[in-house]
């Protein structure tokens, strides 16, 4: 199953070229496990695969995660993925993920995520760590 949207990448070793990588395959798997309205972090993901680190899983959701919900695997201080600020935030909005309203010196007043509150830990539970 490709996540992969429209572009065309060579294969590394042969298969087909709309092929995932098999670490990318398992970051997207998690996203998509992650429940509405809550998010995991970069880091949390990797801890949760046992494997790469919050840059690794950034570069996957960056080059694949459109076909996911990319908006549930989040900056660990909850800021809002820059340039996606609004689209996320909608999501987040009709998902009723938990927020923190922006400070009025924050620039462009744009709320954060409360992990406090929506951090979900990967668990059979839908409860925060």
């Amino acid at each position: 199953m490709s996540r992969e949207s429209g572009e065309s990448r060579e294969p590394a070793d042969g298969d087909g070229a709309d092929e995932l990588p098999e670490y990318a395959e398992r970051v997207l798997e998690v996203a998509e496990s992650i429940p509405s309205g809550r998010v995991m972090t970069y880091g949390d993901v990797a801890e949760w695969l046992e494997e790469g680190g919050p840059r690794q899983v950034g570069r996957v959701m960056a080059l694949y995660g459109g076909a996911v919900p990319w908006w549930r695997v989040v900056r660990a201080d909850g800021v809002l993925l820059p340039g996606h600020e609004l689209r996320a935030l909608d999501h987040y909005r009709e998902e009723g993920t938990p927020l923190r309203e922006a400070a009025r010196s924050a620039e462009g007043h744009v709320p954060r995520i409360d992990m406090a509150r929506a951090r979900w830990d990967g668990g059979g539970q839908d409860h925060g760590r």
